[in-house]
C-alpha cells in the first residue's frame, strides 16, 4: 500500500502498519456419547467444546451429543490446524484412539504412520 507523495505527507507502506499478533489454532478431538470420535480445528478448543455440549456445535452431535475433549494439538496458524485436521481425519477408528491414549500418556507409541502438524 503506497499512498501518493505530496508535500508534508508521510509516505506509508503495508510494512508500516503493525499485525495483530498471530493466534494458535489448535486440532481437536471429541468423543461422543455413542463413542465416535469428531474431528475440527479451533482457536480455542474448550470454548469450542461447550459450544458442541450446548448444541450450537456441530449437526455431528445431534444424534449422539458431545460427551469429552479427549485429544488437543497446537498447531501454530489455522491453516497448518487445516492441514492437520485431513491427516487426522484419513486415519482409522483405531489409529485416532491410539493417538488420544499416546496423547494422555497411556501408551507406549503413537499410530504408525502418524504425523504431527505439518510445519
Amino acid at each position: 500500500m503506497r499512498l501518493a507523495y505530496r508535500p508534508g505527507v508521510v509516505r506509508l507502506t503495508v510494512s508500516d502498519i503493525p499485525l495483530p499478533p498471530a493466534r494458535t489454532w489448535y486440532v481437536y478431538l471429541v468423543r461422543a456419547e455413542n463413542q465416535a470420535l469428531y474431528c475440527g480445528i479451533s482457536d480455542d478448543p474448550e470454548r469450542r467444546f461447550a459450544q458442541h455440549r450446548s448444541g450450537r456445535g456441530a449437526r455431528f452431535f445431534a444424534s449422539s451429543p458431545a460427551q469429552a475433549l479427549v485429544y488437543v494439538e497446537a498447531c501454530g496458524d489455522k491453516s497448518t490446524a487445516l492441514r492437520r485436521e485431513i491427516q487426522i481425519k484419513k486415519l482409522t477408528k483405531k489409529a485416532k484412539e491410539s493417538l488420544v491414549l499416546a496423547r494422555a500418556g497411556l501408551a507406549s507409541a503413537a499410530p504408525s504412520g502418524e504425523l504431527s502438524c505439518p510445519s
